[in-house]
């Protein structure tokens, strides 16, 4: 390998990284401020979702005019459409002002908007979904999510994306986790619930803006920036916009598409708890608990897994986990024993069949984790840092469509009589279908050669890098290696940071079987005698 030094402080700085924890950035203003707003944030978006669902699910009857059984979907469908309204809009306005100056703008006015918590009081179904997708009302607040990860580039180092970004979906499912429980518990409260929740949505949207005040100022990529308030011509900019760069544009279909199962299987949870296992509310919060603890664990690990460095080979492994569990979920749901009434959280943990559906679900959003992280940490490398937050625009906007879609085809399945499980196997089919063959294989086939190739090398060898440093990040840079054996290739692509275009004698390329997999490497066939 050609020997690329680099600067004495800079290789000290990557070493001292290197061996660092991502929890070190809890400690950091650059991040720990930002981290407890979104935080906070995602807490009350799901103690105000959850506590809705479950009443309208469980206390139907006090909402008049709604279907318990299309509720989940439908609820789900209304609090994202605001994304695909105003993400065009949102993110020009990211990439022309301080986005600190804006998130703070967004959580002075989440406290206004969690005052529609007046719905809980008046049993008003309407009311409260208004208070969420309103022109100038919650929709508004939406702009925070489009924040999130045009945020970390500006603050963050390359090789502290992934620990960033994962320590960011932890938080994020463990806040939801949180708003689970307290919009459970307080909707389970006949009596006083309604006050309980509007006063906990209210609450924790003040001390998120009082957190808002310690984020570190982040400039404007694109002041000069002049905004298209219209959000039809925008939109449809910004998907071109994204497309520019084809391993962007694959990343952000591939996101899109995570969403898309996982908001079919949260908005079938609550009815999946009542009609699948006979159980309570509360059995909902420990199955979201245990969805949420995988998913925040398969995060975490990803960094350790990739090594620091953006890691897309944990991108397949991801999904075939998340089809292999999501079957298995279907058979364990239809091998559950019969219960005469709804079960409690104790009852529930007692029989042992349960567990089943347990590790599906914690194992399905552990790889879901391993999906995610490196698929977000690519599109913040590869974007244009000027273009960066218009590109988590097209990504709201193609996570809000695909999961709109999810909803309407959940209501459909569950029109024409097809049960939760059901929706379940068709969701993990089409998983395979979509994430694996075609998003992964048909078109980015270098993810898949690259999660062979990091499986077969981690299964057989334990592997030491020496200076991996010296590859530089950018620009060219040849590897002169000593050829021992065909496995050198399969060791070099998988601990390789970077992609590389290997050459090769043009017999060896064009051989029956191998030569599949050279071909979609992109090797470069040569003779040597020329």
């Amino acid at each position: 390998m050609s020997d690329c030094p680099l600067p004495a402080a800079r290789l000290a700085a990557r070493s001292r990284e290197s061996h660092e924890s991502q929890f070190r950035l809890l400690g950091q203003r650059r991040f720990a401020p930002f981290f407890w707003m979104q935080f906070l944030g995602a807490m009350n978006d799901n103690v105000f979702k959850i506590s809705f669902t479950s009443l309208v699910t469980y206390q139907a009857a006090r909402f008049s005019g709604v279907d318990p059984a299309t509720a989940a979907f439908l609820i789900s469908a209304i609090f994202i459409l605001p994304f695909v309204l105003l993400s065009a809009t949102s993110g020009q306005i990211a990439g022309k002002y301080d986005k600190v100056m804006l998130t703070r703008f967004v959580k002075t006015f989440e406290i206004v908007v969690m005052l529609g918590g007046a719905g809980f009081w008046l049993h008003s179904a309407p009311l409260l979904p208004l208070s969420v997708h309103v022109p100038d009302g919650r929709s508004l607040y939406r702009i925070r999510p489009g924040q999130v990860y045009s945020y970390l580039p500006q603050h963050l180092s390359k090789s502290e994306l992934v620990g960033g970004n994962g320590m960011v979906e932890m938080g994020t499912f463990v806040a939801i986790l949180i708003g689970t429980i307290v919009g459970g518990v307080g909707a389970g409260f006949v009596g006083h619930g309604a006050a309980v929740l509007a006063c906990a949505c209210v609450a924790i949207a003040l001390v998120g803006r009082v957190v808002s005040r310690y984020v570190p100022d982040t400039p404007a990529p694109q002041p000069d920036l002049r905004i298209n308030w219209n959000p039809v011509s925008e939109t449809w900019h910004n998907l071109k916009l994204a497309r520019e760069n084809r391993t962007v544009f694959m990343s952000l279909l591939g996101i899109s598409w995570l969403w898309f199962v996982g908001a079919t299987f949260l908005s079938s949870f609550f009815s999946f708890a009542k009609n699948v296992l006979s159980a309570n509310p509360d059995v909902v919060t420990v199955l979201l608990g245990t969805l949420s603890i995988g998913i925040g664990l398969g995060s975490l690990l990803c960094e350790k897994l990739s090594k620091r460095r953006i890691e897309v080979g944990l991108v397949p492994l991801g999904s075939i986990g998340m089809s292999v569990f999501g079957i298995d979920l279907f058979f364990a749901s239809h091998a559950l024993p019969a219960a005469g009434h709804l079960l409690s959280v104790g009852e529930f943990l007692a029989r042992h069949a349960y567990w089943r559906v347990l590790a599906d679900l914690f194992l399905l959003a552990m790889f879901g984790g391993f999906y995610s992280v490196p698929l977000y940490a690519l599109i913040q490398n590869c974007s244009q840092p000027s273009h960066r937050a218009r590109i988590i625009a097209a990504n709201n906007i193609l996570n809000s469509l695909f999961m709109i879609v999810s909803a309407m085809m959940a209501m459909a399945l569950t029109s024409a009589g097809f049960s939760i499980p059901a929706i379940f196997l068709i969701t993990a089919l089409l998983n395979i279908l979509v994430a694996t063959c075609v998003c992964i294989y048909s078109l980015v086939p270098e993810f898949l050669l690259r999660f062979v190739a990091w499986v077969l090398v981690h299964t057989f060898y334990w592997i030491h890098l020496v200076h991996a440093e010296r590859i530089p990040e950018e620009g060219a840079a040849v590897l002169v290696c000593n050829h021992v054996s065909f496995v050198d290739a399969i060791v070099i692509m998988a601990e390789s940071p970077r992609p590389i275009r290997f050459v090769m004698d043009h017999q060896i390329f064009r051989s029956s079987f191998a030569g599949w997999v050279f071909r979609h490497a992109k090797a470069i066939p040569i003779t040597p005698a020329h």
